[in-house]
């Protein structure tokens, strides 16, 4: 799982009646990241910075959450908890927390009033352990589906899911809520979905209520340009492992955290992200 990577740490915050919750990655000082959205229907927060050209380069934690935007406020939470540790990038003013949010759209599933804020991203913070961690619907997946691009009927559930591959020293993990239109796929034969169920409703009234979100983290020593072309790697392995990916009713977004521990080829860390990605959203149950 994803604190094989040393330093990483997760913690979650659930409400299983509700069917939502946030998963918070703390990554640790020093670690720089990037990434990138491919869906059509993003819910994000502070992605911007991590375009290869803005100026901060280093992450202190992402925040994955349900409760689609609303979500995006357990990020406040986790910066209040850096905040008191010290920790952010520094400025004359004192220290600003980097904390990158991106929430999944469960509303539909539980109930939608109950939303993971600043309390919940904050307790999340404070749980988060460097080492086993709970998988499956639990913390940002609690609420998640797939395979509801045939229908509301169709849909099974998602979760949150975990997979690391290793070569040599080098260590590169993603943890993955999986919360899609499409179906799992394994990658191994050309596939046609069919139509979905109406094109309308799945372009329309169903638009926004999916959307695959995770953290790839790896020890790697790699530049900021590398973290963002591992995160399009990333989402490659999503495009092997969901059928389909990337619709316009998908937010799905990577970021990479690579916390500078191991040299590596850059090329080789893109290839185990994409590895990564699809090993971890096959391994739904």
């Amino acid at each position: 799982m994803i604190t094989d990577v040393p330093g990483i740490r997760v913690g979650h915050w659930t409400e299983p009646d509700a069917r939502t919750g946030c998963t918070v990655v703390i990554a640790p000082v020093g670690t720089i990241g990037s990434g990138e959205v491919r869906g059509g229907a993003p819910a994000t927060r502070e992605f911007a910075l991590l375009d290869p050209t803005r100026t901060v380069g280093h992450v202190d934690a992402v925040v994955l959450s349900g409760g689609s935007a609303f979500g995006l406020a357990a990020a406040d939470g986790v910066m209040g908890v850096l905040e008191e540790q010290g920790r952010g990038f520094e400025t004359a003013a004192g220290s600003v927390p980097i904390v990158v949010g991106m929430s999944l759209f469960d509303l539909g599933v539980g109930d939608g009033k109950v939303r993971p804020g600043a309390d919940e991203g904050r307790a999340a913070a404070l749980g988060a352990v460097d080492g086993s961690i709970e998988l499956g619907q639990v913390g940002a997946g609690t609420g998640a589906t797939l395979g509801k691009w045939w229908g509301k009927d169709t849909a099974v559930d998602g979760g949150i899911v975990s997979a690391t591959l290793r070569a040599g020293d080098v260590v590169v993990s993603a943890l993955i809520a999986v919360n899609a239109l499409g179906a799992i796929s394994d990658g191994t034969e050309v596939a046609d979905p069919g139509p979905p169920a109406s094109a309308e409703k799945a372009e329309i009234t169903e638009a926004f209520t999916n959307t695959t979100i995770g953290v790839i983290a790896t020890n790697a020593t790699i530049d900021k340009v590398t973290c963002h072309l591992a995160a399009q790697s990333g989402h490659d392995g999503l495009a092997r492992s969901l059928l389909p990916a990337h619709s316009a009713a998908d937010g799905d977004a990577l970021v990479v955290l690579a916390t500078q521990q191991v040299e590596a080829s850059a090329a080789h860390v893109r290839v185990l992200a994409q590895q990564a990605v699809a090993a971890a959203v096959r391994s739904v149950q």
